[in-house]
């Protein structure tokens, strides 16, 4: 990275924290220069290890319990990382929760109401509040961690693609409208890592040898893809070397929709 400055005083507020990807995507935050405040919402010890974690790298940390679906929290939240670090100069959008893998059409109401309830209404309200603290802080940028699936339709997870799908395009409207305000969005297409969800499922049999080979064979890239590689596209997108990208998509999948 060099002397040159990534980003500006305060932190990279991180939601979706504890979980597999987004772990690692607030460590990459602090190897890149940035302090980073870490939301938990059932991972306490997870978040507090992390924080740990980030503070023997030579950031500062802080921890925030927050439920994404309580608006009122969230504004709680914002204001509390803002506090402790002067400053919120990203928000990474990563949280959602363990998703069931079935068809469209068998999806209960209950599984789509909650997905959601967390991934679009909670978004959008982090968004706001984010937004709202930026204006006053002289800018800064929002990143939403998608899914490859909107480039091409992986079956039986529309409970991930769809809610995703939604936060494409206020991606795309902040972008549009807060622009004037110094402030950018935009989107990491996550495709296939080896952490996070995709494991979990694996290990309940979910993605056999069939499911792998079907999708090795929409990859461009034979292997799948590693938490670092979301961290990295993360922290450009957020940084300075990214001042002038707005909207846009960063597909981060081994090629996946080519």
């Amino acid at each position: 990275m060099g002397d040159e400055r990534l980003f500006p005083e305060g932190a990279a507020l991180i939601f979706g924290a504890t979980g597999g990807i987004g772990r690692v995507v607030a460590l990459e935050f602090a190897r890149a220069g940035s302090d980073v405040a870490i939301t938990w919402r059932s991972k306490r010890e997870e978040a507090e290890s992390l924080a740990r974690e980030i503070e023997s790298l030579g950031r500062r940390a802080s921890v925030h319990e927050c439920d994404v679906t309580d608006t009122a929290t969230l504004d709680a939240t914002i204001g509390a990382a803002a506090a402790a670090h002067g400053r919120v100069h990203t928000m990474v959008w990563g949280a959602g929760p363990l998703v069931a893998q079935v068809f469209l059409t068998e999806t209960t109401p209950e599984q789509w109401r909650r997905a959601i309830d967390v991934e679009v209404h909670g978004f959008f309200n982090a968004s706001r509040a984010a937004i709202a603290h930026m204006r006053g802080a002289g800018g800064g940028s929002i990143v939403h961690l998608g899914s490859a699936g909107d480039l091409r339709w992986p079956d039986k997870d529309g409970l991930s693609v769809a809610p995703k799908a939604a936060n494409e395009a206020l991606v795309k409207g902040f972008a549009r409208e807060e622009g004037k305000n110094g402030i950018r969005a935009n989107t990491v297409l996550v495709g296939v890592i080896e952490a996070g969800m995709f494991l979990e499922l694996s290990k309940q049999g979910v993605f056999d040898e069939e499911w792998t080979r079907e999708v090795h064979k929409n990859l461009a890239l034979k292997r799948w893809g590693q938490p670092e590689e979301i961290g990295h596209a993360a922290v450009f997108l957020a940084s300075s070397k990214a001042a002038y990208v707005t909207g846009q998509q960063i597909a981060v999948a081994g090629g996946y929709g080519i």
